[in-house]
């Protein structure tokens, strides 16, 4: 059974959604703020969060930020908000994926689904087999583990869209992919998400690998193409 956390300060909504998800299986705790919110993940961690931006305290971005930088719990924002610069500054700021109320329980339901899907395919079928390490440009991916470590050997926190994307580079290297094809391969034919989500998790990518983000060596743009992948790659 996954369980989920969600934080969202209308209590009808917080009530509707629990009530929703528990009927498909789900365990499920709730927060209001903030300090709910980081009592919650100390007594259990959930396997995903549902976040609502606008909250009191710090806001629903504030805490996707600080989630990013303590845990890697796949999220899942939800705001009253629909412009794209909105969304674009959720995903900036580590969110897996992005909802605009208001919005029918069944595609939030799809959404929990294809993320926590994205993060179950890349767990270990068991833990006896051998895990899954990738080297490239002096860097280590512990696939099983869903650990980057840099050359010093140093751990590299990425999101689970951040995870899912730099796996389907590693995959296919010195491979020109354009956004299509990278929207496929890290989250399924079906999802539809817009382009310029690829751009930005492609940003933060970057951010954390590279050494020039204004010249990056690593994850290539290629013009009217896509991205490039560059490294040569070998597995353990």
């Amino acid at each position: 059974m996954n369980s989920l956390l969600i934080v969202d300060d209308d209590l009808e909504v917080l009530d509707l959604l629990k009530k929703f998800f528990v009927q498909h299986g789900y365990s499920v705790e709730v927060a209001t703020d903030g300090p709910s919110l980081w009592a919650a993940i100390e007594r259990q961690p959930p396997d995903l969060i549902i976040l609502d931006v606008m909250l009191p305290g710090d806001s629903g971005l504030i805490l996707c930020q600080q989630l990013r930088i303590r845990h890697a719990i796949p999220v899942i924002m939800l705001t009253a908000m629909g412009e794209l610069s909105d969304r674009v500054v959720g995903l900036e700021l580590g969110a897996d994926d992005y909802l605009t109320k208001p919005f029918d329980a069944r595609e939030l339901l799809a959404r929990v689904r294809a993320v926590l899907r994205r993060v179950d395919e890349r767990s270990p079928v068991s833990q006896e087999r051998p895990r899954p390490l990738i080297d490239f440009a002096d860097w280590h991916l512990d696939v099983t583990r869903r650990e980057l470590r840099s050359p010093d050997n140093v751990m590299i926190p990425l999101s689970a869209g951040e995870f899912d994307l730099l796996l389907v580079f590693v995959e296919h290297p010195q491979r020109i992919l354009t956004r299509e094809q990278l929207l496929d391969l890290a989250r399924g034919h079906c999802h539809d998400a817009f382009d310029r989500s690829i751009d930005v998790q492609v940003s933060r990518l970057r951010r954390k690998l590279e050494s020039d983000t204004k010249r990056p060596a690593m994850i290539r743009t290629v013009r009217n193409g896509g991205y490039l992948f560059t490294p040569s790659v070998t597995r353990r």
